[in-house]
């Protein structure tokens, strides 16, 4: 008996050493893990984007900033426009011309760029997954937009669909009628995006607040303190809200912030800005306001996966 009760502290001893050397192994693991999402990015990525009209204009204005940066080697695998699209409609594009899955499907791109409009959007955990399967480190950045016609509407979008107004009023908004109307979509999207996380196990999908970046910069102009830009309308090309180039250069900013999560401070003055007609002490002090916002906005969002230090 005596041996017996010896041999079985030997097996339970054993077996708790190995269970702490499991369990410190995992952390290690989990530790690792967040220190590289975390480590800074040290040379170009390889980008799709699936994407919708106002993410049109953004990529030779990212490829320019990411020059600027230090990733000249930067490469665009591809990229898709689908009008007002959802993420599921690109998924649906037929196997034989979906070039956003051929993509990952071969491991062939570090980021997938998505612009989404309105949830639900089954298209992004879709496209994740498929990553995710051929890529461990593939990361998969979502665009939070600035709501179309400055209000939470799918049904613009979505059936049974409803008549899109024909005017507005963007200098009508404050930024507290904004940060109101945008509420909503923001806190679905993030949400989306943590369900989607845990479900894949780990922080794979994350976020471009774009929308967060908007908003502040419509404040800055609001209290005057945007070097060039007069109104709100000067960010807009029509009533739905497509940028113009102010409102272009801090978008790519902002992916540019999430994508390499380094601090866009004292790049360049890039050439869409020229577009402006403004002196050149001015395009200066703009384009360091844009590149504040759209760090100050991947900083503060907890779904980035940029932090300040």
């Amino acid at each position: 008996m005596k041996t017996f009760r010896l041999l079985l502290c030997l097996l339970l001893l054993l077996a708790s050493r190995a269970f702490c050397e499991d369990a410190a192994s995992k952390s290690s693991t989990r530790a690792d893990s967040a220190a590289a999402s975390r480590a800074p990015i040290a040379k170009g990525l390889r980008l799709y984007a699936a994407h919708h009209s106002y993410f049109v204009q953004v990529p030779p204005i990212l490829t320019e900033i990411a020059t600027a940066a230090g990733f000249a080697d930067q490469v665009w695998v591809g990229a898709k426009y689908l009008g007002g699209s959802k993420s599921l409609q690109h998924w649906n594009v037929k196997d034989e011309d979906n070039k956003a899955k051929e993509a990952l499907k071969a491991g062939a791109a570090d980021v997938l760029i998505l612009t989404p409009v309105y949830l639900p959007d089954e298209g992004i955990e879709k496209f994740a997954e498929l990553g995710l399967a051929n890529n461990p480190n593939i990361r998969v950045t979502v665009q939070e937009f600035w709501l179309p016609y400055d209000a939470y509407e799918p049904h613009y979008y979505d059936p049974p669909k409803i008549p899109r107004p024909e005017k507005v009023d963007h200098n009508a908004q404050t930024g507290a009628s904004l940060r109101e109307s945008h509420g909503r979509y923001f806190h679905e999207m993030d949400a989306l995006i943590g369900d989607i996380n845990q479900r894949l196990g780990k922080q794979v999908v994350f976020a471009v607040p774009a929308g967060q970046a908007v908003i502040a910069l419509r404040e800055k102009i609001i209290s005057g303190h945007a070097p060039g830009l007069k109104t709100q309308e000067d960010l807009f090309t029509d009533p739905l809200g497509h940028p113009k180039p102010a409102l272009q250069v801090l978008i790519a900013y902002t992916h540019f912030a999430v994508i390499y999560r380094k601090n866009p401070a004292g790049l360049p003055v890039p050439s869409a800005l020229a577009q402006l007609k403004l002196p050149a002490d001015e395009a200066t002090a703009l384009n360091h306001l844009l590149q504040e916002l759209a760090w100050d906005a991947a900083t503060h969002h907890p779904l980035s996966g940029v932090f300040s230090k």
